[in-house]
């Protein structure tokens, strides 16, 4: 009758083993390390503790670090006295916000091409989506606001060199209440 093979020693565990212990070792120390370093903690120096002499206790105990306290109306910028109302009983009335409309459409595609022919030309674009009583859904494709009416009309030269007709759109705001 034939011997039956002899089973190899199972030493590849063993070395598994080892390798995974030595790597979460270096791991855990390259952690630590990289902590120390992010945060600038040097453990190897000497820091002021334990340089310095001891001092009585007592002092410290007497003035315990508070936090900082914030009073509302020292941080923000001084308008007056809190609560006073402006001096003007009627506010001004808002100056209108000057925009070039290029064009409103009922598909968002056809608005998104013309707010990317405008991008082509250098020129910065909204797309404003609103519900319109008899027309459905309305993207309008608009260039602004502008301050000054020279703005308008150089930017409506360079659009109308590019064929791109514009429609001139003054817009009020409305007056907010104030509490």
């Amino acid at each position: 009758m034939a011997k039956p093979a002899s089973r190899p020693a199972k030493r590849g565990r063993s070395s598994i083993f080892t390798g995974v212990l030595i790597g979460l070792i270096v791991g855990a120390v390259l952690a630590v390390g990289v902590a120390l370093w992010a945060t600038g903690v040097n453990p190897f120096k000497l820091g002021r503790h334990a340089a310095a002499p001891a001092k009585s206790a007592a002092p410290a105990a007497a003035q315990p670090d508070t936090a900082p306290s914030f009073d509302f109306y020292k941080v923000l910028p001084d308008n007056g006295t809190p609560g006073a109302l402006p001096s003007t009983a009627a506010p001004a009335a808002a100056a209108p916000r000057l925009y070039l409309q290029a064009g409103a459409f009922q598909r968002a595609d056809e608005a998104d091409n013309m707010k990317a022919q405008l991008a082509l030309l250098g020129v910065e674009a909204v797309i404003q989506s609103s519900e319109v009583p008899g027309k459905g859904m309305l993207h309008r494709v608009r260039v602004g606001p502008f301050g000054t009416i020279d703005e308008v009309n150089r930017t409506r030269s360079l659009l109308a060199q590019n064929n791109i007709p514009v429609t001139l759109v003054k817009e009020v705001p409305t007056q907010q209440e104030t509490p």
